[in-house]
């Protein structure tokens, strides 16, 4: 006996078994289609380099970062899985909003600036851009693009891996880097980094003919 109300002929509603619409669990968080937003905690995963995002994936699944959500969400999938997953979201080339920083102080600027470029040299710590490119997008097959993510999911990842929150493979390059920063130092970067536009080419670099200035073991996987 058909329910009262609904047609007894109503066609069957169905959802297409494929891995966009599967993954359609992360974009609750990081937004439609993975781009996520310049005004939020969550990160940008669209078109970050696939060996990134899956490092990252498996990092949440096995402990290595700490997110309750993510580890749940991640439990019982396979490397494999992990991979396409990391496989769609790095072919996603979708625009970039624009910078969530305006009108910083100049003083501080200058100084994320200083650390971005130039890094320094008298407390071992290389510039970011030795390791994530000249145009900071990121780096092939695994290093992530910086620009265009939020001020507080930057300071907030920093402070990770200060405290032994966030780890990657060792030798974890990141964490040694980020105990060597001062709070200051911390503020200054991720201004910066947040009141930049992206440049007319958003995608990450290829692997540097050069050595990379520290050994990172995410890299080398």
């Amino acid at each position: 006996m058909p329910v009262l109300g609904l047609a007894a002929d109503a066609p069957a509603r169905t959802v297409p078994d494929t891995l966009a619409q599967r993954a359609m669990a992360c974009t609750l968080c990081h937004g439609k289609e993975g781009r996520a937003t310049n005004a939020g905690y969550f990160p940008r995963i669209a078109g970050k380099p696939a060996g990134y995002l899956y490092n990252q994936l498996t990092h949440f699944r096995d402990g290595r970062r700490q997110n309750p959500g993510m580890a749940t969400l991640l439990d019982n999938l396979s490397d494999s899985y992990l991979r396409e997953i990391a496989d769609h979201f790095a072919g996603l080339d979708l625009p970039y909003p624009p910078p969530q920083t305006v009108n910083a102080p100049r003083d501080q600027l200058a100084r994320g600036e200083a650390l971005i470029r130039r890094g320094d040299p008298a407390r071992q710590l290389p510039a970011c851009a030795d390791c994530h490119g000249q145009a900071l997008t990121g780096r092939q097959p695994a290093i992530p693009g910086l620009l265009g993510l939020p001020r507080d999911y930057l300071i907030g990842q920093l402070g990770a891996w200060q405290t032994g929150l966030r780890h990657a493979h060792a030798p974890d390059c990141m964490a040694q880097i980020a105990k060597g920063l001062t709070p200051d130092d911390v503020g200054a970067l991720a201004t910066w980094l947040s009141a930049q536009p992206l440049p007319a080419d958003t995608h990450a670099v290829a692997p540097s003919a050069q050595p990379l200035p520290m050994r990172c073991g995410s890299v080398a996987r």
